[in-house]
């Protein structure tokens, strides 16, 4: 396993430690009655573009999970194809902490390596919505690491493709670096989908790069696995 693998899985290991160890850890209500808010950050794949319907994308899947515990939860879903995480930052976010929200999730950056965006920059994009996500609301947020893009039909015979792998890798050092110092939770999007995406073709969509409705569930499962900790027991 390369060595920027094993430094991401290493702090994915820490921030969920942290998040363990905290001595007030961020918890969805006990209270099943509650109008729990979802709020959803990121790009297209949070829109869910390639899903067969809008209710097939992995954040309406998670929010059917959460209305199953909490009937009178809401969504607020404010992902946009073509964002970068500036976008996030500076159209997302604001109106994500005037929601006041229960949850969020946040996933973002596949559009920035493809666009050129400074792995630097990212970085302080995304170290800036996880610090006022931590401030300015009690939120128990999920964040992912960003999948491997060179295992997508777009992307695996591409001349870029050992650029764009590299580029993933360091992006997602970012995310896990990030989210450990703020003790956010973290679904590791990148070894899943290269252990399982080669195998299962049909978790990609016909346009060869986002996900497929297989795909939207199989997201929506791994990010279920975070959340549902953090539902206060009744």
């Amino acid at each position: 396993m390369p060595a920027a693998s094993v430094m991401i899985l290493a702090l994915v290991a820490l921030a969920r430690c942290t998040a363990e160890r905290a001595d007030e850890p961020r918890m969805l209500p006990a209270d099943r009655s509650r109008s729990v808010l979802y709020v959803a950050l990121g790009d297209s794949t949070v829109e869910g573009v390639a899903a067969s319907s809008r209710e097939r994308n992995y954040v309406s899947l998670i929010y059917e999970r959460l209305r199953a515990r909490y009937p009178a939860a809401r969504l607020e879903n404010l992902g946009r194809g073509g964002a970068v995480s500036n976008d996030v930052l500076t159209a997302q976010l604001p109106r994500a902490i005037d929601l006041r929200p229960d949850l969020v999730t946040l996933s973002v950056g596949p559009n920035d390596i493809t666009t050129g965006v400074a792995a630097e920059a990212y970085d302080r994009n995304v170290d800036e919505i996880l610090r006022r996500l931590t401030r300015d609301t009690r939120a128990v947020i999920v964040v992912n690491l960003l999948p491997d893009l060179t295992v997508t039909p777009r992307f695996r015979f591409s001349e870029r493709r050992a650029a764009l792998d590299e580029l993933t890798r360091r992006f997602n050092q970012v995310v896990a670096t990030r989210a450990h110092e703020r003790g956010v939770d973290i679904v590791d999007l990148y070894e899943r989908s290269r252990a399982e995406v080669p195998g299962q073709p049909e978790l990609v969509a016909a346009d060869g790069y986002h996900p497929s409705d297989l795909g939207y569930a199989r997201w929506a499962e791994l990010m279920w696995e975070r959340i549902a900790p953090r539902i206060e027991p009744r």
